[in-house]
């Protein structure tokens, strides 16, 4: 048996009746008390800790683009001397054809893309969610262009839209000579060979966030419909559509952002042409900002392109918003 007798000197353990531990106060582990006034190094509400973090993004973005905004009200070069001229950018932009012909272009890349891979990315998601047996594969081939370079992904194509290219070649191969064309140099098509570039890269990565979120609609729920007699459309529309609807916000809100911002397909494939067809608001400011050497002017731009992402973000949060969770906060 194990007693224990304590003294000011030292700490005696018997161990037996043979073997006599002596332990000196030095060695003792003894637990220091609690002192309540005492702070850890890092407490809760140092919020300083994070101050280089927080220097780091207010000086790479926030100063960085409001810098770029006031210059939208400029005539600067980018070098030298510059005069404030108000709104005569933004007039510019707005009576000048060809830049509302990127405005347009912009639009219709950008709505036209998140159209197109919201619909082929939802179904394939609900094609390979749980029903083939070589799902995780078909997972894999189809979210592979999402990680490939938006440039290496834009030469490929070009080179399928040539006039001698496969796409051309296989319009031969059926019978179809009078719909060859020369993609890229049409004024028509050339903007819908952008199109197509660009939801082929995307759709899979619109159709991972599907997948997440058809994982959280239970099985119960489709099973219970199909008792009550309802078919596959009424399924989904009244149970899996409900379920995945914060996929749908987040699906078209980063869809929207990208496609408004779709720069390197175009530079790869047209450099904004031919005579300007397929010219954007991204293109638009670097050729003027860089290439012309109107940096005023391109800021004015892309304050322009920035407030069109920032209305059409918010108009999609709103229009897909959990309107049953605004009820009951309400």
């Amino acid at each position: 048996m194990t007693t224990r007798s304590e003294s000011r000197q030292h700490v005696t353990i018997e161990k037996d009746a043979t073997r006599t531990l002596t332990v000196p106060p030095d060695a003792r582990r003894t637990p220091r008390p609690y002192d309540r006034t005492r702070k850890p190094l890092i407490s809760y509400g140092h919020w300083w800790w994070a101050l280089p973090a927080i220097v780091l993004v207010i000086g790479v973005h926030y100063v960085a683009n409001l810098t770029g905004g006031f210059f939208a009200f400029t005539n600067w070069t980018g070098l030298g001397d510059w005069d404030f001229i108000g709104l005569d950018n933004f007039v510019r932009i707005f009576s000048d054809p060809t830049l509302l012909g990127s405005v347009w272009n912009t639009l219709f890349l950008a709505f036209g893309s998140v159209i197109l891979t919201n619909i082929l990315g939802l179904g394939y998601a609900l094609a390979i969610n749980r029903t083939l047996k070589t799902r995780y594969i078909l997972r894999t081939l189809l979210f592979m262009p999402v990680v490939l370079s938006p440039l290496a992904v834009a030469y490929v194509w070009k080179f399928i839209f040539q006039f001698n290219g496969p796409l051309n070649g296989v319009l031969s191969a059926i019978g179809l000579e009078s719909l060859q064309k020369v993609w890229l140099a049409d004024p028509t098509w050339s903007i819908w060979a952008i199109l197509l570039t660009v939801v082929w890269q995307q759709t899979g990565f619109v159709m991972v966030i599907y997948l997440a979120g058809l994982a959280s609609v239970p099985v119960e729920l489709e099973e219970a419909a199909a008792l009550d007699g309802a078919g596959i459309f009424k399924r989904f529309w009244h149970v899996t559509v409900p379920g995945i609807r914060p996929s749908i916000a987040i699906a078209t809100t980063l869809g929207i952002i990208q496609g408004l911002r779709i720069f390197d397909q175009i530079l790869a494939l047209t450099g904004g042409g031919p005579a300007g067809a397929t010219e954007t608001l991204a293109t638009q400011v670097y050729k003027q900002a860089f290439s012309l050497g109107q940096f005023g002017f391109g800021s004015a731009l892309a304050l322009v392109l920035t407030v069109l992402i920032l209305i059409f973000a918010i108009l999609q949060q709103y229009a897909t918003r959990d309107r049953d969770a605004v009820g009951r906060k309400a």
